[in-house]
């Protein structure tokens, strides 16, 4: 049987005596809970949409798990390190690289850019570089004896080159020694091979692959690398195999996840996922402000009711949950109608795109929404929280009054 506090209160809520003026605040109330839930779920879904867009743009070109020197440019004993890699599990793939900075120079211009030297038949078992090759094919030898390059797009439009152009890279190293010695600096001719979309501006206007012993020459690494890429399995295990492979690999090396070569950026995401959280929980927070001023108005009218109540046995305790219970209601209704309204909305964002991005300007199509139960769990606590803390205090007042003083007055 449903207690004689809770059927009280469902009483007080469907009431047409009260008040039209308490009335109205209380359905100020509801609307105000549902807008700021559904708020909430809406952005929050946005944020894990976009959130997930950016993992799977830079996961998508760089590897799980990077290791690099601890101090230092490059180190050596790569085959060593590359034997003790294959017996760990969850390990699927792992390559060496050398990186460098360095001039490229065409017909069409010049730019600096991250000339990242690899092994061309294992480089797309760690990255999605050869996935994402556009035009031409991610090949860094060519027929002629030429050594290939492969650029990103957006290079390949700033400096004017095709499939099949000549460019020259020019190396910084020892440009000390050659100002003093009146001597050329090291450069190399190459041959586009490949143009690469990753769809990451950055990315494609500052890379360019060329194969892992003619880096290692030109920016004389002699048999040392910059770094190993490691592919896994599984990406959610990149910590538990990043914790592993230092273990292995002593503090010689650092073992990095792709969060870590990233973190900044997370850092900056998080902090925005929390900020639009506390803003909006604030609209929630005023709604429940509203339900305050409606329950403590309820209260005042009803303090005849409250003194019978009391005379008839029912104990301050009971009072007090009698209102509480009445303005949980109310948190709950407005709750269930925000979650509802948010989920619906976020179906609709992801089925037929009522939000679209131009294409030619963003790398996706539509706002992007990832809906993660989680977020349902974190908004219903809040408001639930926030609407139980304003009912309290004017459930609490309820239950000091004293029959006596409450019948009086009527």
């Amino acid at each position: 049987m449903m207690r004689v506090e809770r059927l009280i209160a469902l009483r007080y809520l469907r009431s047409k005596q009260q008040t039209q003026f308490i009335n109205i605040i209380m359905l100020v109330s509801v609307v105000g809970i549902t807008v700021g839930v559904a708020a909430l779920i809406v952005v929050l879904s946005v944020f894990n949409g976009f959130n997930k867009v950016v993992t799977d743009v830079l996961v998508g070109f760089d590897p799980h798990i990077r290791v690099l020197p601890a101090t230092g440019k490059s180190f050596g004993r790569v085959d060593s390190i590359l034997k003790v890699m294959a017996l760990v599990p969850r390990v699927q793939a792992a390559s060496p690289y050398v990186e460098h900075k360095a001039l490229v120079v065409s017909k069409g211009g010049n730019r600096v850019v991250v000339i990242k030297g690899v092994i061309d038949s294992t480089a797309g078992e760690v990255s999605g570089v050869v996935k994402a090759t556009a035009l031409g094919k991610f090949s860094l030898r060519t027929e002629r004896g030429v050594p290939g390059i492969v650029v990103g797009l957006a290079l390949a439009d700033r400096l004017g080159i095709v499939v099949g152009s000549e460019v020259t890279v020019v190396s910084p190293v020892g440009v000390d020694a050659m100002i003093v010695q009146y001597s050329q600096p090291d450069m190399r001719k190459f041959v586009v091979t490949g143009i690469f979309d990753s769809r990451n501006k950055e990315y494609d206007s500052h890379f360019a692959f060329v194969s892992l012993d003619v880096a290692a020459r030109l920016f004389r690494y002699a048999k040392n690398v910059s770094g190993i890429e490691v592919r896994l399995q599984n990406i959610e295990e990149s910590e538990q195999v990043q914790a592993r492979l230092q273990a292995l690999l002593g503090d010689e090396l650092s073992v990095m996840t792709w969060y870590d070569l990233h973190k900044d950026l997370y850092s900056v995401m998080k902090i925005e996922r929390w900020g639009a959280y506390i803003i909006l929980c604030l609209i929630i927070g005023v709604a429940s402000f509203n339900m305050l001023g409606s329950l403590a108005m309820g209260v005042m009218e009803k303090r005849r009711d409250i003194g019978v109540l009391k005379a008839l046995g029912l104990n301050a305790r009971r009072i007090v949950k009698l209102f509480m219970f009445e303005g949980i209601l109310v948190g709950v209704l407005g709750t269930l109608l925000g979650i509802g309204i948010g989920l619906f909305v976020c179906y609709l964002q992801m089925e037929y795109h009522l939000f679209p991005l131009d294409p030619s300007v963003y790398i996706i199509d539509a706002i992007p929404v990832d809906i993660r139960w989680s977020d349902f769990v974190a908004v219903g606590f809040a408001s639930m929280l926030l609407s139980s803390l304003a009912a309290f205090y004017p459930a609490r007042q309820a239950g000091k009054l004293l029959p006596v003083d409450a019948i009086r007055w009527e």
